[in-house]
């Protein structure tokens, strides 16, 4: 069932990221996971379904430049190409009044769910135009939030618009070496980060509502179907969220 295609996800350790990993290992493709939690990473290759792909763990994190290139490296070493990255590790902050955000807190939520996809994006594209047949796909995460902010999520949120602009300047910039770059927005996933709706958040009116979630594993069929498309064609931006969740008519 090999497809001799090879995958990147960063955040593959657990939620979203391992939920897109094992889509894609089922599917034939060999899939390096990355992140922090070198256990947790182990816990989703233990999860690889029979038949499909490898899977490879590198412990990583995204925020340190020398070791994104030794996950690169790493992944070219073992299988000598590479075909999609899924840009998905990112993290947010405890609801509060930007005017009490310590720098270094802002700092933190800035170098992971910015410049961390940015580096790892150089290091795709550089190896998408090096290789034969030259391209490959870039996905990232932007979340419900790239669209409209929750209350008092200032990092969270303006790190997610930009990584829309960081996804039309690839997408842009790609064309001419058949890099394809789009994005998937998810809105409450059931998952440690997006679970915590189910217990209720902070709305725009002031209050605080329960709200719906939906199982991760489709979150794992949306990349799927993404990154299983030919370079000439490109889903730009996919949203996908609990049907009944607060987006369309949030604020």
């Amino acid at each position: 069932m090999a497809t001799n295609k090879v995958a990147i996800v960063t955040g593959g350790g657990t939620g979203i990221g391992r939920a897109a990993a094992l889509a894609l290992q089922g599917d034939g493709w060999d899939v390096v996971v990355a992140g922090r939690r070198k256990d947790e990473l182990d816990k989703a290759v233990g999860m690889a379904k029979a038949g499909g792909g490898r899977m490879l763990a590198v412990a990583t994190d995204v925020t340190k430049q020398d070791q994104v290139k030794r996950l690169f490296a790493e992944t070219k070493t073992s299988f000598g190409r590479l075909d999609f990255l899924f840009n998905n590790a990112g993290m947010g902050l405890p609801a509060g009044p930007m005017e009490d955000i310590p720098l270094e807190k802002w700092q933190g939520v800035v170098d992971l769910n910015l410049t961390a996809c940015f580096m790892c994006a150089q290091e795709a594209i550089r190896m998408f135009k090096e290789q034969k047949p030259q391209g490959g796909r870039i996905v990232n995460n932007g979340s419900i939030s790239a669209h409209v902010p929750r209350p008092m999520s200032v990092a969270y949120t303006a790190t997610k618009h930009a990584i829309t602009g960081l996804t039309k300047c690839i997408a842009l910039d790609g064309r001419p070496f058949n890099i394809a770059c789009g994005q998937l927005d998810v809105g409450n996933a059931d998952t440690s980060m997006g679970g915590r709706m189910k217990a209720g958040v902070p709305q725009p009116r002031g209050d605080i509502m329960p709200e719906p979630v939906f199982d991760v594993v489709h979150c794992g069929s949306a990349i799927r179907y993404m990154a299983s498309l030919p370079l000439d064609t490109n889903v730009f931006s996919l949203n996908i969220k609990a049907t009944n969740m607060p987006f369309e008519g949030r604020g």
